[in-house]
């Protein structure tokens, strides 16, 4: 599905949650040559149990480096995941749901552009997807070609010719096609956690969105889903 390229020797920031498919992400990057520089937020999200498997996901591959920002998105609220007074839905949701953060992977993928001056990277891998996603403005492709001009016209790189390029490469892709493309890097999804409503140890609730369309793909695939429900989903 995707070409192999081990003489790529360039630097890249990966935005990493912890979750499927920014695992998918980085495993894609390293398998196309890329030198990792793995980026995470603590951005008052309802739970951590996530942000530790994005923690324990860079030790096991060895990245160049990996920084966890402290952002304070829970103090302005608007979304299920930063403010506990608002119930993460466990039924599909019509149109943007309360699960969607204002402004998330825009400001995400600013520290990755700025991170990515600093080092002298012209790379920066995001797992969005605009096929089975929950309606996220922030994961179409129109969001990423319109960050991608911004990119090159808002830094010191882009103005000076050096392009930094923003990589989508799971954009188009299903859920069981990206658990299928993971399986294929040797991706160990068991180290992953998607849920909204996750316990401290990580388990998963299971009735959730992300729940359902992590639980969905597997089921398409005819493969064995290693997620850690609390309820023996």
């Amino acid at each position: 599905m995707f070409e192999e390229n081990k003489a790529n020797s360039g630097k890249a920031i990966i935005l990493l949650s912890g979750g499927l498919d920014s695992i998918t992400v980085l495993a894609l990057a390293r398998r196309q040559g890329y030198q990792c520089y793995a980026l995470s937020f603590d951005y008052g999200q309802r739970h951590n149990a996530e942000l530790e498997a994005a923690k324990k996901i860079a030790e096991r591959y060895a990245l160049a480096e990996h920084k966890v920002i402290t952002l304070g998105l829970g103090s302005i609220g608007g979304s299920a995941l930063t403010d506990e007074r608002i119930d993460v839905p466990m039924s599909p949701q019509s149109g943007i749901p309360v699960t969607y953060v204002p402004a998330r992977n825009t400001i995400f993928l600013s520290f990755a552009l700025g991170w990515a001056e600093v080092l002298n990277a012209r790379h920066v891998f995001i797992g969005v997807n605009a096929v089975d996603f929950s309606g996220y403005p922030d994961c179409r492709p129109e969001f990423i070609k319109a960050f991608q001009d911004m990119a090159n016209l808002a830094t010191k790189a882009g103005v000076e010719g050096q392009r930094i390029e923003i990589h989508a490469p799971l954009i188009a892709l299903s859920k069981a096609e990206i658990i299928r493309l993971g399986l294929e890097l040797g991706v160990d999804y068991g180290m992953t956690v998607s849920c909204y409503a996750a316990d401290r140890q990580g388990r998963a609730c299971g009735s959730c969105d992300a729940c359902r369309l992590r639980a969905e793909g597997f089921k398409n695939l005819a493969v064995a889903d290693p997620t850690r429900y609390r309820h023996g989903c």
